[in-house]
């Protein structure tokens, strides 16, 4: 009876972070396959770990597996790519139009210009993501995108509260200046 107490919030946590989630690993992995298994991963641990933990811990612990898997395997991709001395490119069969939830029509959405214009911009703001280091690109996805407070943010990140506001602010300064030219 307690484990199907505890397994009724836990699965809505999981559908609630599941496609941030997921966009934060394949920004970051910029595969799909891959994304999804480290999504997997962290909702693994995270459920054969952490249940039986207060529901208010789940975010911050949630976010800091799955920021370890994340770092797990850009050191094994690497460490791959030292012996082959070539770094994996940019796949273009493996950008944003194999999100199958992307290709669903916003309802929305009722001009095609504006909707052109919103994914262009969302692909701007991937790009310039894309382009933070990796501490600042997690402390702006968890701050800004999931909505962690600063504290939360830096138990996700395993850093001090410092840490997070200054990379934070480094990657808030960083976009503004890429995205200046694009600002209406």
């Amino acid at each position: 009876m307690e484990s199907e107490t505890i397994q009724e919030p836990l699965d809505r946590f999981l559908v609630s972070v599941e496609r941030k989630a997921f966009v934060m690993a394949r920004m970051a992995t910029r595969d799909t396959d891959e994304a999804l298994d480290i999504v997997q991963d962290a909702m693994q641990a995270l459920v054969e770990k952490y249940a039986g933990r207060p529901e208010a811990e789940w975010p911050p612990v949630f976010y800091r597996i799955l920021n370890n898997r994340i770092r797990d395997w850009h050191r094994r991709q690497k460490i791959r790519n030292l012996w082959r001395g070539w770094l994996k490119p940019w796949s273009e069969s493996n950008d944003r139009n194999d999100d199958p939830l992307e290709q669903i029509q916003d309802p929305g959405v009722v001009d095609p210009g504006e909707g052109m214009d919103r994914k262009a911009s969302m692909a701007r703001l991937e790009v310039a993501l894309a382009n933070l280091p990796l501490r600042q690109r997690e402390a702006f996805l968890l701050r800004a995108w999931n909505g962690l407070d600063v504290a939360s943010t830096a138990v996700a990140m395993g850093c001090s509260v410092g840490s997070v506001k200054t990379h934070y602010s480094r990657a808030i300064h960083t976009l503004r200046q890429f995205l200046e030219e694009y600002r209406p």
